[in-house]
């Protein structure tokens, strides 16, 4: 984590000051909310798009690290008439006392540095999912938020949706019977990212720098810097982090669990082809509560060989299944046990998760926002926890792995459904052995492993100076 402390640090950076004496602006009726977004190659756009056109919401800055990204989109908004100040480092956008609020879709590893700083700066931040990197850094984005009574919005924007709110209360109350699982499904087509012979040249409108921020600044070893981040340990988390992060929050909500599982166990792998990717595409986690099960799934291969379409479970391709005693909760429509349809919900409310974080810039008012810091750390905390199995996991036959799930009926069908998709692609896991992760104890007070040195070193990871969350935010 580094040995930085938080007086040394703000010494020297671009943000020196503002953290001793962070200011809060009192908002009028008529007063516009200064919004500057960070990071906007991918995701990003959409929070361009929602906070140029919001009433009472002025967008005021640009900051990216690619120059030819930055530039397209500031000439967008200037031939619009809406000209704004640009920026490729953070820094000095959180110095600029004429913005308000920081909104970013950086990739993963600057999440938590730059809200935290952020926040220190006296800005309010939305912040793209999954929020952290690894465990200890999204709560310490938690206790930033406290310590400087900033507004800190989670991007799970499902968070807003007022049918799906509707069908989780619904089936939380009891219509079906006890919760007994609660699964999240990203059955999404990812291709092969290639595999190169050697380090690739860093584009040149890049400030590779910046761009590597917290995380280590090594040759780039695929042929994409952007968005294939997502596949290699260093910047991304994989699919589980990256698409599955809205469907564990959904799943944790539906439970009602305000804590971190205290067993997980993953099962996975890369399969179908060969490339600079790290993370599986291929996988399933288990999150043992006691009481109930949390799984989640990934396939990034189609459902059959060169085809288009992927796997469907209850109807549900890329979301979640609330299975229940006496039916289950699939999207926002509840079925019986046999799929016969019992009642759909449609939202008596509408809120979008922009607006609703600008509700609460301009009340003050944590309790305002839907998505709150606290809730997204928790499910970016699972999907973490759910690659640290994986990555100290072995090799291991199926007949193994079925032999070490048998006392789970779940866990053993879902590895059943896992063999027998890839065995439609001609993967035969006795040949090509999936990784059985290692099966980890927590204590959810803590959010620290029981027992298991190794898993804990992966809560964290070593910052790059001065790109260091430290200890004491």
């Amino acid at each position: 984590m580094g040995t930085t402390t938080r007086r040394s640090f703000l010494k020297h950076s671009a943000v020196a000051g503002l953290a001793a004496s962070s200011w809060t602006r009192a908002f009028g009726a008529n007063d516009a909310i200064r919004v500057a977004v960070v990071g906007f190659n991918g995701r990003g756009k959409s929070h361009i798009n929602a906070f140029e056109k919001m009433e009472g919401v002025r967008l005021v800055a640009l900051c990216d690290a690619d120059r030819d990204v930055l530039d397209k989109q500031a000439k967008r908004l200037q031939d619009a008439g809406k000209p704004v100040e640009c920026y490729t480092d953070v820094r000095k956008v959180i110095e600029n006392k004429n913005i308000d609020a920081i909104a970013t879709a950086t990739p993963n590893h600057w999440h938590s540095l730059l809200t935290i700083w952020a926040c220190q700066g006296g800005k309010d931040v939305y912040v793209e999912k999954p929020v952290s990197h690894n465990v200890w850094e999204g709560r310490k984005m938690v206790e930033a938020a406290e310590k400087y009574g900033r507004i800190v919005q989670t991007g799970t924007q499902s968070r807003s949706n007022m049918a799906l709110r509707e069908a989780l209360d619904w089936a939380k109350a009891g219509n079906l019977g006890k919760i007994k699982i609660a699964r999240g499904l990203c059955y999404k087509r990812r291709d092969s990212i290639g595999k190169v012979d050697g380090p690739q040249t860093i584009p040149a409108s890049v400030d590779y720098d910046l761009w590597c921020g917290p995380g280590p600044k090594g040759p780039l070893m695929r042929k994409n810097l952007h968005y294939d981040w997502h596949w290699v340990w260093p910047t991304g988390n994989g699919d589980v982090g990256n698409q599955g992060i809205h469907q564990m929050d959904i799943c944790r909500w539906a439970l009602g669990k305000n804590s971190l599982s205290p067993q997980v166990l993953s099962v996975g792998g890369r399969f179908g082809y060969v490339d600079d990717g790290e993370t599986p595409n291929t996988q399933f986690v288990v999150h043992d509560y006691g009481d109930t099960l949390l799984i989640f799934e990934v396939r990034g291969l189609p459902a059959r060989p060169s085809g288009k379409e992927m796997d469907v479970y209850r109807s549900q391709s890329v979301g979640h299944v609330i299975e229940c005693e006496g039916g289950y909760v699939a999207g926002t429509t509840a079925y019986d046990n046999q799929g016969k349809e019992i009642k759909k919900f449609t939202g008596s409310e509408r809120e979008a998760h922009f607006e609703n974080f600008i509700k609460a810039v301009r009340s003050r008012k944590p309790s305002d926002l839907n998505a709150p810091i606290l809730e997204g750390h928790l499910s970016s905390a699972l999907c973490h926890t759910g690659n640290i199995s994986h990555r100290l996991g072995k090799q291991t036959s199926p007949e193994e792995i079925q032999d070490a799930l048998k006392a789970d009926k779940a866990a053993c069908e879902t590895l059943e459904r896992f063999t027998a998709h890839l065995a439609t692609h001609g993967i035969d896991l006795k040949s090509t052995k999936p990784t059985f992760g290692a099966h980890l104890k927590m204590d959810p007070k803590t959010e620290r492993f029981i027992g298991n040195d190794k898993a804990n070193q992966l809560l964290t990871q070593e910052y790059r100076k001065p790109f260091v969350v430290t200890e004491k935010v």
